[in-house]
């Protein structure tokens, strides 16, 4: 047993702490980056933000709608081979990442879908990105894809950001237990802190030219400023992006004035008992849901959403002098809250 006593941080536990600008206006900042990729030696430019690859978020309709923004999406795994490969021959895919699990199903599914469409973004998504074989599947997956941008995950700690990157992956996923739905932490007590851990993690991937993305624990526009503030090269986010018509969701209508009207959308935890008996007939006995069903609000078009975020990060970006999205770590200084460092250190 081994207990370590280095604080460790939440978004909600800490503040950014506003300084002297010249900028003007939130409209003279620039929230696109330029990314150059270890293992391709390609580049993107757009805006880093990643709708999460769950079957309620990670949608055709939701890549569609995101590539208007520049933004990116992780489609889920669960579309068929052929529904995928008529997609991403469109040029509305150019943005999106193909999105594989760490089994042979997974593998054949892949290498059908590759033979017959250009996949330029691969994500390799586990629950539990500390197994050898996972790692084995990275480098499989890298030496047969040489020229396409690889995201793997989910990790929480420097060590194997670093064994990923030099496994063949370009962007790490940071984060275990910290979504809004998730619930691994409750049932098995893992987890690490989500800004402690995408600040680890993102130091240790750039001395390897690596690049994290910080998945889960954003609930609004400014926990995405403190993901990026913290490092992270991109920001995945789910709950945030729930229940809008974009979605996967089952939606539930209510009759008002003779008219059905939607207002709320099923969003769901991909271990959940909904995500199980949908995909796989049910939880298997050697296992556990770590997941819960939610119905969230009917939200409408995910623009508004976005230009909310969009808005948040700009006027963020004002407060700390951030002509552009890049400058935003070497000008963030964090101030732990007065009452978290009550809770924190016992006062």
């Amino acid at each position: 047993m081994h207990i370590e006593s280095d604080l460790k941080l939440d978004f909600s536990d800490v503040l950014i702490r506003p300084k002297r600008s010249t900028l003007r206006s939130r409209a003279e900042v620039d929230i696109t980056r330029t990314f150059r990729f270890r293992h391709p030696g390609s580049e993107w430019t757009g805006f880093p933000l990643i709708a999460s690859n769950m079957d309620t978020i990670g949608t055709t309709r939701m890549a569609r709608a995101l590539v208007q923004f520049n933004a990116m999406a992780a489609l889920h795994k669960h579309y068929s081979a052929d529904t995928l490969v008529e997609f991403f021959a469109n040029e509305d895919s150019r943005n999106t990442f193909y999105t594989m699990g760490n089994t042979d199903a997974d593998l054949e599914k892949f290498t059908y879908v590759k033979s017959k469409a250009h996949l330029t973004k691969l994500n390799i998504d586990v629950a539990n990105g500390y197994t050898e074989n996972f790692l084995e599947n990275v480098a499989r997956i890298r030496a047969a894809s040489p020229d396409a941008i690889l995201m793997a995950g989910s990790i929480v700690t420097a060590e194997m950001a670093e064994a990923l990157i030099l496994a063949g992956a370009d962007i790490v996923r940071v984060g275990i237990g910290s979504g809004s739905v998730c619930t691994t932490r409750d049932l098995t007590g893992v987890g690490y802190p989500q800004l402690s851990a995408v600040i680890e993690c993102a130091d240790a991937a750039h001395g390897l030219k690596g690049h994290v993305c910080s998945d889960g624990g954003c609930t609004a526009p400014g926990d995405i400023a403190k993901a990026f503030g913290g490092g992270a090269d991109f920001v995945m986010i789910g709950g945030m992006l729930a229940g809008h018509r974009e979605c996967g969701g089952e939606i539930r209508y209510e009759t008002r004035d003779g008219e059905d009207v939607p207002v709320a959308m099923q969003f769901y935890g991909m271990s959940s008992d909904t995500a199980m008996k949908k995909h796989y007939g049910g939880v298997a006995e050697y296992r556990a849901s770590e997941g819960r069903t939610v119905d969230v609000p009917y939200k409408g078009c995910v623009s508004e959403t976005m230009q909310e975020i969009t808005g948040g990060l700009r006027s963020m970006m004002t407060y700390i002098g951030a002509v552009r999205l890049k400058e935003v770590p070497k000008r963030t200084t964090f101030v732990i809250t007065s009452s978290q460092r009550d809770k924190l250190f016992n006062k």
